[in-house]
């Protein structure tokens, strides 16, 4: 059964407007007035055409041009995802103002699935593909992807790779959300829920993880803050903040809790109510991600937002950088950090300065 009608061609706008094949192509490709076509019948064509519903075949053209205007997007489960969906529009929006379109894939993790994507995407005769990953993680690169132009998204190669990548930078993260408990002049009583003291106390495979640790660290260092506590979870779902906070809360009373996401803070801030303190007045709290559980809370969590619109537009951006340099010599595979920043909501309650 046929699923659309038959696509008008350059022959039938030919045969309609009473002109050559030929002509018609030199008109809709922009050249007619080069060579002398006149305006009555260059009217006529694109008349026909646009009544006809003639459109141009963009993998004819790309065989002639060796370019499609189309970018691949392919990701494990991104495309899915309520949260990195903003990834996909900025990467949309970057493409559209260049006058691409994007085509997506998506392959749930699956590396088969992800090799046949890849492989689809190259047969389409893509510009170019922008490999996605949902959290920031080290992935095994799919054969074939470094075939064309190509960055990672969100992620890192496992093994040597001489592509790009655009991640969020957690580092920067880290400093922000360690600088608005300093600032606030929380020197004691702080605690970490979500790592361990050291990078190597983190969930495994959590580039994000690790790095935010790196940044907390760095500013509490240089502000003298030692944390008196520091949890591991090894999910970094509600019930594992929730579960970390009562552990904290059997042998100490904090003044701040610093969760390395918001779905660790929102189960802290139940085992904080359940404990009878308040939110900021007894204890402050500042995580990471603004994840929409940040604004639903009460009072709302200051929170150190993902870039998600940002690194998918940034990532186009890289890719057609990569594309201009394809064929000249390159050096080592650079990562392009997009920065992320503080969402205050109402978490945080300065200590008084007598009490400093």
């Amino acid at each position: 059964m046929a699923l659309g009608r038959r696509r008008v061609t350059l022959a039938d706008v030919a045969k309609a407007t009473g002109v050559s094949t030929t002509t018609v192509s030199l008109v809709l490709s922009g050249r007619g007035r080069d060579l002398r076509i006149s305006e009555e019948v260059e009217h006529r064509v694109r008349s026909t055409a646009q009544e006809l519903g003639y459109r141009r075949n963009t993998l004819s053209v790309g065989l002639r041009t060796g370019r499609t205007q189309t970018i691949g997007f392919v990701s494990d489960t991104v495309a899915s995802s309520l949260l990195a969906g903003n990834m996909i529009r900025g990467a949309l929006e970057a493409a559209h103002q260049r006058g691409f379109m994007l085509f997506f894939g998506e392959s749930g993790g699956d590396p088969g699935v992800e090799k046949a994507l890849v492989e689809a995407m190259h047969d389409r005769r893509v510009d170019g593909i922008v490999f996605a990953a949902m959290y920031t993680r080290p992935i095994a690169v799919p054969e074939g992807l470094d075939h064309g132009p190509a960055v990672l998204l969100n992620a890192l190669p496992a093994a040597y790779s001489s592509l790009p990548a655009v991640l969020p930078d957690e580092v920067g993260a880290g400093r922000a959300a360690a600088r608005v408990l300093v600032d606030a002049g929380h020197r004691e009583g702080v605690h970490l829920v979500g790592a361990g003291p050291g990078v190597e106390d983190v969930p495994p495979n959590s580039i994000a993880a690790a790095e935010r640790l790196v940044g907390i660290r760095q500013v509490f260092d240089a502000a003298g803050v030692r944390p008196v506590t520091a949890h591991r979870c090894p999910k970094w779902m509600p019930e594992d903040g929730y579960d970390a906070t009562r552990e904290v809360l059997r042998h100490h009373r904090p003044k701040a809790l610093l969760c390395l996401n918001d779905r660790l803070a929102f189960g802290a801030y139940q085992a904080l109510a359940e404990a009878g303190l308040s939110v900021p007045d007894d204890v402050s709290v500042v995580s990471f991600d603004d994840h929409p559980i940040a604004s639903w809370v009460r009072p709302k969590l200051t929170t150190v937002a993902l870039p998600h619109h940002e690194l998918g537009a940034k990532a186009v951006e890289v890719l057609f950088a990569a594309a201009e340099r394809r064929g000249r010599l390159r050096g080592a595979p650079v990562v392009h950090r997009v920065p992320m920043s503080v969402r205050h909501g109402g978490s945080v309650k300065p200590v008084p300065v007598s009490s400093r």
